[in-house]
This record gives C-alpha cells, sequence and structure tokens, in this order.
C-alpha cells in the first residue's frame, strides 16, 4: 500500500495510468474511495493520482488544527514523492479549496485547474443554511450507515435521489467502503474550511481554470461559483442545472467530459 512522508504524517496514495499526469483532491472526510466514478475513466487517458488527505481514509490523522495550506502541502509532497513536476490538477468541495492553495503556492507545477462545488473562503462566501449544518454536524450516536444515510438529501440532488436509485446505491456504497472518520479529524478539517480564505490571492492564479458549480448545491451554494470564477483570470463557469454537492458522483459522466475536454482544449498534448 503506497504512503509517502510528509513530516511525521503519512499520506496514502494511489495512481493508475499513463500519460500526463492528473491530481485529485478530494473534499472533507473524502478520500481516494470518493473517486470511484472518476479514476476509471481518467485513467484511460492521465497518469491518474488519488490520496487521502490527513485525517481521513488510510492517511495518518494527527491531532488538529488542521489548515488548508497544510493539505495543500501534503498534496505537493505526493508530487514530488512520484516525481511529477507538473500536473493537471481538479479538486471538489474541500478539495477545491486545497486545489487552489496548492497552485497559489507553487503555480509553475499546474498546468490547468478544474474547481467543482467550491467557494474562496473568507467572509463574503455563501454558507449553507443553519438547517443543513445540523444535518452535517448531528453525528453524536449514530452508526457510519446512518450518517450516510441522513447525509444523502444534502450531498444529492432530489431528481437524483428519486430517479437513480441504482446510482444513489453506489454512492452509498463507496462512503462505506473505508471506516467512519474520528469526529476530532471531522471537526480538524472543517476547522480548516473555516479558516480558508483565498479571494484576494486569486487575481494571482495564472493558470487555465473550469469552475464548475450545481443549481440544487445545498453545501456550497453556486452563488460561491459565480465569486470564485470572476476573481480568477479568465476562470470559465459552467452551471449543471438540478445538480447537488456531490457532482463526482450524481453528474459523473457530465463532470468527467467537461473536464477531459477543458483540458484537451488548454493544454496541448493534454490527451495521449
Amino acid at each position: 500500500m503506497p504512503f509517502c512522508s510528509c513530516g511525521e504524517v503519512r499520506i496514502h496514495f494511489e495512481e493508475r495510468g499513463r500519460g500526463v499526469p492528473f491530481l485529485l483532491v478530494s473534499g472533507l472526510s473524502g478520500g481516494v474511495w470518493s473517486w470511484y466514478g472518476q479514476i476509471p475513466f481518467f485513467s484511460e487517458r492521465y497518469r491518474t493520482i488519488a490520496f487521502d488527505n490527513r485525517g481521513a481514509g488510510r492517511s495518518d490523522m494527527p491531532p488538529g488544527p488542521y489548515t488548508i495550506r497544510q493539505f495543500a502541502e501534503d498534496a505537493l509532497r505526493v508530487l514530488d514523492h512520484l516525481g511529477i513536476e507538473k500536473t493537471l490538477l481538479m479538486g471538489l468541495s474541500m478539495g477545491g479549496m486545497i486545489a487552489q492553495e496548492l497552485t497559489l503556492m507553487a503555480p509553475s507545477r499546474v498546468l490547468a485547474l478544474a474547481l467543482g462545488c467550491t467557494h474562496h473562503g473568507g467572509e463574503r462566501r455563501v454558507g449553507p443554511s443553519a438547517e443543513v449544518m445540523a444535518v452535517l454536524l448531528g453525528n453524536d450516536g449514530l452508526t457510519q450507515e446512518q450518517i450516510v444515510e441522513k447525509n444523502l438529501p444534502i450531498f444529492l440532488g432530489r431528481r437524483f435521489l428519486q430517479e437513480q436509485p441504482a446510482e444513489v446505491d453506489s454512492y452509498r456504497k463507496a462512503q462505506l467502503s473505508t471506516e467512519l472518520q474520528p469526529e476530532f479529524a471531522f471537526q480538524a478539517q472543517l476547522a480548516a474550511i473555516a479558516g480558508f480564505d483565498s479571494r484576494e490571492r486569486l487575481c494571482g492564479l495564472g493558470v487555465p481554470t473550469l469552475v464548475i458549480t450545481g443549481t440544487e448545491d445545498l453545501l456550497v451554494p453556486g452563488e460561491n461559483a459565480h465569486m470564485l470564477a470572476s476573481a480568477i483570470p479568465g476562470a470559465e463557469l459552467v452551471e449543471i442545472p438540478g445538480a447537488g454537492h456531490a457532482l463526482h458522483a450524481e453528474c459523473r459522466d457530465r463532470l468527467n467530459d467537461l473536464v477531459d475536454r477543458f483540458f484537451q482544449r488548454h493544454v496541448p498534448g493534454s490527451l495521449r
């Protein structure tokens, strides 16, 4: 099982495929397993790498606090460990914040960037409602299965939940394929999100950037995508009608195609 070290913290990663490197960065409580709908597709086209953020999956779970910069440093260490100088990059939700931070820290390492269901942080970001946060945080006394089930309506769009039971079950199984994240690590990752603010720095983000959002995202409302795209020079914005927060599951094929086409247009030779 592959690991690399970032200081005293071990980060678990996996890679598949050949070609131009493509790093996937997952969100809150997520990891390699989150990309069950992306790795099979992109590994046919790119050298595809995914990893578990500190505090989740098989990576180490040191006591908090965590920061988005720390997560970005972990991601860069994975690239260093694999000898990758330049990569395509996609991050969703908290992973989109990590991807922003990584690109701002090391712009020469990123060929092109895709950001989904995410925000730039700070006081101007639009947060979820109190009701949605109550659901997300209401984990006391629940089993992993119960936590996954009660979170489905805040991660997935209503139509998807009603009309795609097989795909919902695939998402459910993916969430249950790893051990439950400890509460202290969940809270440490949440605190990292709360402390993130890239807005005033985004004018210096000089790589081709695609921003994607769903119009029914309850956790990161779509207004955030508009603010994010307007703050990044030349960024392209795509809204997916009716989609919720978990774009990688609910809009698997649409997301994969959008990102693949964007990379092909902006990075000559990215598709072998």
